[in-house]
């Protein structure tokens, strides 16, 4: 590209997705409505930290969700890798000996590490079977949640892993210029993120393997690679969500988040990522994570069940699920009314 078409696109004025102005105005009018029945409970700081710092795993889950869905597949591991990185973490990070100085806070920082590492494992052991197994996403991340989730439970024998150094507490609770820290982080790896998927050769790979793989294969683009790098960003995502989770509540635990896994769908749908793959953006999924916290708090302060907002969420998904088969079905139908027509 040229320097003045460098320029140009510079001064190109940012476009608002149609999805992103639908989500935009169902937020302000969520806010709105809540605002008038809850009141000004809605608005207090602790509220709206409160908001801030539950928003951060959520969110680094379903952008491993999201990553996954754009393929064409389906992560049903995420929250089990989550949890089983936060272990290795937690299991290292207490045996750590106890002191200051530089060489205990970079044995800290590589206890979080091979966390990571581990889920990145994982992710390439979901990649792999599906990629070279041909074992659809479903059944493999399925089988793999069942197998860490057993694993995790059978080493710590359902008990929590906790009493984590200051680093580790600062990941999770701290502020940063008034900003919850975790809430950064979710915002300096979602950006990144968004660039790769949407700028990218692997991001335009992404997006063609869930529009049509055998398309993609028979271009000569070796599709089994791009999968199991894809998986290994997702088994990276949901690790970083799993350290998020580890360093909020202080503990680690073979059980954080299992209600999470229907949330990060949802929240990937109701952002305007097909279910089908090939098309999402991660805009739109912070403002459906934003729209899905405002729903829980206005319930949760006016009282209502989480089963509530359980249900809720729910029926949303269902009801997006089928307004995108409709949209789908109905235009084709007018078109061939049209020519129909147009021949008579």
């Amino acid at each position: 590209m040229s320097a003045s078409a460098r320029r140009s696109s510079l001064r190109r004025p940012v476009r608002i997705s149609a999805t992103n102005r639908v989500l935009l105005v169902l937020f302000v009018a969520l806010v709105l409505l809540f605002g008038s029945v809850v009141g000004a409970p809605l608005f207090r700081l602790g509220t709206l930290r409160a908001m801030a710092l539950q928003v951060p795993q959520l969110g680094l889950l379903s952008l491993a969700m999201m990553v996954a869905l754009l393929s064409g597949g389906l992560d049903l591991s995420i929250i089990a890798v989550a949890d089983f990185s936060a272990l290795v973490s937690a299991y290292l990070l207490t045996h750590i000996p106890e002191g200051g100085g530089a060489l205990a806070i970079a044995l800290q920082i590589g206890a979080l590490c091979c966390g990571l590492l581990v889920a990145a494992l994982i992710g390439a052991l979901n990649g792999l079977i599906i990629a070279y197994l041909d074992v659809s996403p479903i059944l493999t991340t399925l089988g793999t949640m069942t197998m860490i989730k057993g694993l995790s439970v059978g080493l710590t024998h359902g008990g929590v892993i906790s009493g984590f150094p200051p680093l580790v507490l600062y990941l999770g609770n701290a502020n940063l210029l008034g900003i919850p820290v975790p809430l950064l982080i979710l915002l300096l790896i979602a950006w990144p993120v968004a660039v790769m998927l949407n700028r990218s050769p692997f991001g335009n790979l992404v997006a063609m393997i869930g529009s049509n793989i055998a398309a993609v294969r028979y271009s000569g683009v070796d599709t089994r690679w791009v999968l199991v790098r894809i998986y290994v960003l997702s088994g990276l995502l949901a690790g970083l969500a799993g350290v998020i989770m580890m360093a909020r509540f202080n503990s680690a635990n073979a059980a954080y988040g299992e209600s999470f896994l229907l949330v990060t769908v949802l929240a990937a749908v109701l952002g305007g990522v097909d279910p089908s793959g090939g098309f999402g953006k991660v805009s739109g999924l912070l403002i459906a994570l934003a729209i899905l916290q405002l729903i829980s708090t206005g319930f949760n302060l006016l009282g209502l069940s989480e089963f509530l907002t359980l249900t809720i969420w729910g029926v949303t998904l269902v009801a997006i699920s089928g307004l995108g088969v409709l949209r789908q079905r109905y235009p084709g139908r007018r078109r061939t009314l049209s020519s129909t027509a147009g021949r008579s």
